[in-house]
C-alpha cells in the first residue's frame, strides 16, 4: 500500500485555516462537528488528502493505517461525515476511509465548465484504487453512492472483493419525456451556477442554527434534526463578511448532477454482470425513487445470485444515522465473511496449508 499522506490524528481546527496577508484568519474549514462544538470526533480519525488532476479528494481513515480499508462513498450533496455514526460501531480492526466525491466537503470541486455526472465516479473509484494500490475493493455506498457502486460492481467486477449498498438499488428510471425536460432545464441551471462559481464572490451566509435546519429540511427530514451537523461540518466554511456566519462550500453545479446512466434493459444486464458478494439494506421508511416494478425486476435478477443478502430495516433514507444500531449487525457479519481482514486470513490460510501439504511431501 503506498504511503498515506496523513497528519496528526489529534486534529484541530487550527490545522484548516490559512491566513491572510494582515495574519488575519481566513477560509476556516470543519472536518468533523466537533470542530464547531467542541465534542470530541465519533472515533479518532485522520485526514487524508488523494491528488487528482484537477485538484484533490479529500478522506477520513478510521482504524489501523497498514491495512487495507473498506471504502465508504456518500450520498448526492452530502459528504464523508456520513459514516460519523456508523463508523464507531465497527471493530477496531477494521479499517475505514470515508471519502469526500468531487464538490462534496472537503475536496475540490471539478474545474469551471465541467458536468457531474454518475459514471464520472467510476474513474474516481480507479483513481483512489492506483493512490492506494488495491487490485480490489471493499466498498461500501449510501443513496448515490449505492447507485455507483452498483454500476462498479458491474463494469468491473473482477474489481470488488464486497460491496454493501445502503437504500438506493440501482440507477433510477424516468418516463422520457420527464428525462428530456430535465435535460433542458438542468443544463440551463447548470450554466447560471457554473457563472456563479467563476464570479468568486461569497455565497449567501447563514447562521449555525439557519444552516441546521436547512441540512434537515434538505434532507426532507430524512436526517434527525439533533444529527444533522454531522452532515454539515465539512460542508460549509466561516463567512469573511460576517463574524457569526458560514456559507455552504459544496459546488452549487451538485444541485444539476447528471444522474442518467441508461435504460431499465442495460440495469438488467449489470445485475446480471455482479458477481461479488453484495449486500442491500433497505430502509423501511424510504421510497423507490422511481416505480416498483423497476426495482423489482433487477431485486428478482439478483436474488438468484448466491452471494446476494438482502435486509430491511426499520428508518428513513438515512438510517445509517438515525439508527445505525439498526443495521450495523448484518453489516459487520458480512464484513466479518468477505471484508478486507476475512480475505487477509483466508490467503493466510491457505498459504499455510499450501506449505503444510509441500512439507508433507518431502
Amino acid at each position: 500500500m503506498a504511503s498515506l499522506k496523513i497528519p496528526d490524528s489529534k486534529l484541530t481546527l487550527s490545522s484548516m485555516e490559512s491566513k491572510s496577508g494582515d495574519g488575519t484568519t481566513k477560509n476556516i474549514r470543519y472536518r468533523h462537528a466537533g470542530d464547531l462544538t467542541g465534542e470530541p470526533p465519533t472515533r479518532e480519525f485522520a485526514e487524508v488528502t488523494i491528488p487528482v488532476p484537477w485538484g484533490h479528494l479529500a478522506g477520513k481513515w478510521y482504524g489501523p493505517q497498514d491495512v487495507q480499508p473498506i471504502l465508504g462513498l456518500h450520498g448526492w450533496q452530502d459528504n464523508a461525515g456520513t459514516f460519523d455514526l456508523l463508523v464507531p460501531l465497527l471493530p477496531p480492526d477494521i479499517a475505514f476511509l470515508s471519502v469526500d466525491l468531487p464538490g462534496h466537503g472537503l475536496s475540490s470541486r471539478l474545474p469551471d465548465g465541467c458536468y457531474y455526472n454518475t459514471i464520472d465516479n467510476l474513474y474516481i473509484i480507479r483513481v483512489i484504487m492506483k493512490q492506494y494500490k488495491w487490485e480490489k475493493l471493499s466498498l461500501i455506498g449510501h443513496s448515490m453512492s449505492s447507485i455507483i457502486g452498483f454500476v462498479f460492481a458491474a463494469v468491473f467486477p473482477d474489481k470488488v472483493d464486497m460491496f454493501i449498498g445502503i437504500d438506493a438499488l440501482k440507477p433510477h428510471q424516468r418516463p422520457f419525456p420527464s428525462v428530456i425536460r430535465t435535460m433542458e432545464t438542468r443544463m440551463d441551471e447548470f450554466l447560471r451556477e457554473d457563472e456563479r462559481n467563476r464570479n468568486k464572490s461569497e455565497p449567501p451566509s447563514y447562521t449555525y442554527n439557519e444552516l441546521i435546519e436547512r441540512i434537515y429540511v434538505g434532507t426532507f427530514h430524512s436526517v434527525n434534526k439533533d444529527l444533522c451537523k454531522h452532515m454539515l461540518a465539512r460542508n460549509i466554511q466561516k463567512s469573511e463578511k460576517y463574524p457569526d456566519k458560514y456559507f455552504f462550500t459544496r459546488d452549487r453545479r451538485l444541485k444539476f448532477y447528471n444522474y442518467a446512466v441508461g435504460s431499465q434493459e442495460l440495469c438488467v444486464e449489470m445485475a446480471r454482470r455482479i458477481t461479488c458478494p453484495y449486500l442491500f439494506i433497505k430502509a423501511r421508511n424510504s421510497s423507490y425513487f422511481e416505480d416498483k416494478k423497476y426495482y423489482d425486476e433487477v431485486m428478482d435478477v439478483l436474488k438468484t445470485k448466491p452471494n446476494f443478502e438482502y435486509v430491511e430495516a426499520d428508518g428513513t433514507h438515512h438510517l445509517h444515522i438515525n439508527n445505525p444500531e439498526n443495521v450495523i449487525g448484518p453489516i459487520v457479519d458480512f464484513i466479518n465473511r468477505f471484508g478486507p481482514v476475512a480475505r487477509t486470513k483466508q490467503a493466510k490460510a491457505a498459504k499455510q496449508a499450501a506449505q503444510a501439504d509441500k512439507e508433507s511431501k518431502l
